[in-house]
């Protein structure tokens, strides 16, 4: 009878747990969603703001120009090149040329003349020369009530725009290197 008891005591021992499993899986499936958290509510989706990019400031119109004047039109030139004065034709065309160009501008931030002279005479000559045509012009602009910060600048021979057979004779030469002879104004500003 000992033996009868112990056998049971152990079939008792692995009837429990397999009977606890079998209660539970068939135990009602409200209770076992009752025991869980309830799942989050939904959220509802707002499609994104569109992106537009950032407009970049409109840069302020401009008023730059740059006027080539042909020395020889323009100035009264004298043998000593002590001496560089504007004639009348040469102030006409600034008068009509140049000043309404700056009458376009609110503010005329500078103006820069630059005077070039042809590859004739010597390197001092043309350097002396070119400096004292350009700086005629910024005195006939400083007459005309310019209040603009002005700068010259003597080109010399440093930037010839033609060139030509230095064996021509003496006129003919001096003909074809004419428009290295000039006066070139620039001015920089912001435009009405």
């Amino acid at each position: 009878m000992l033996k009868k008891l112990t056998v049971l005591c152990v079939l008792a021992a692995f009837a429990l747990p397999a009977v606890s499993v079998l209660a539970q899986a068939s135990a009602p499936a409200s209770a076992a969603q009752s025991a869980e958290a309830p799942p989050p509510a939904a959220i509802p989706m707002t499609p994104p703001a569109p992106t537009t990019a950032p407009v970049p400031a409109t840069p302020p119109k401009r008023c730059d120009f740059a006027i080539t004047l042909q020395s020889d039109d323009i100035f009264e030139h004298k043998k000593s090149l002590q001496v560089s004065s504007l004639n009348n034709k040469g102030k006409e065309q600034i008068d009509n040329e140049v000043i309404p160009k700056l009458a376009n501008c609110t503010k005329v931030e500078l103006i820069v003349v630059s005077g070039h002279t042809d590859l004739t005479g010597s390197h001092a000559q043309a350097q002396k020369l070119s400096e004292k045509n350009a700086d005629a012009v910024v005195a006939y602009l400083g007459s005309k009530g310019l209040n603009a910060p002005m700068d010259t600048m003597g080109m010399g021979k440093t930037q010839q725009i033609k060139s030509c057979d230095d064996k021509l004779p003496k006129a003919k030469l001096a003909e074809c290197l004419a428009p290295n002879r000039r006066i070139v104004v620039e001015g920089r500003g912001l435009a009405k």
